[in-house]
């Protein structure tokens, strides 16, 4: 299971992301959502961890890294790019453009807006966290929760963009 991946933030002066959701299966199995871009030309948003209870066992991996935004002078640039996980990773905003959304399902960050002229470039969202376990004896039900995707940042010029949302794949096996 993956969380939430964080908002991308808008480019110039523009708001921050918001962080994704967490996402839980029972009281055994916690995936924390990757925060929120801070800012444009500011650093992004960290990937977020996750929880295991015993008697479950199992790896978890905490979310990439958002991309920083940039300053800038004379020339647009590219937002920062959206924190990855196992699922895979965000897109750039390209120079003057939005940021492109974390894919559903995923828990990526979203990436920040891009820049254009003298404006700075928005940074990107955290990956979501990512748990992998296994429950032995497993009761035979679990309530579950999956983590929504982080805000996008936004301003009167380019936008950032929302966190892909999260997701929990169960697999039963017999002997």
């Amino acid at each position: 299971m993956v969380a939430g991946g964080g908002g991308g933030t808008a480019g110039n002066s523009g708001g921050a992301g918001g962080t994704g959701g967490s996402t839980t299966f029972g009281s055994l199995l916690t995936a924390v959502g990757g925060s929120g871009g801070a800012g444009a030309a500011s650093s992004g948003g960290a990937g977020g961890s996750g929880t295991i209870t015993s008697p479950a066992y199992g790896i978890i991996i905490t979310g990439g890294t958002g991309g920083d935004g940039s300053s800038n002078s004379s020339a647009g640039e590219s937002g920062g790019i959206g924190g990855s996980t196992p699922y895979g990773s965000t897109g750039q905003g390209g120079e003057n453009q939005n940021g492109k959304a974390g894919v559903a399902n995923t828990g990526t960050g979203g990436s920040g807006a891009g820049g254009f002229g003298a404006n700075n470039s928005g940074s990107g969202g955290g990956g979501g966290g990512y748990v992998d376990a296994t429950i032995p004896s497993p009761t035979g039900s679990y309530s579950y929760s999956v983590g929504a995707g982080g805000t996008a940042g936004s301003t009167s010029g380019q936008n950032g963009s929302l966190g892909g949302t999260g997701v929990i794949y169960v697999e039963e096996f017999y002997q």
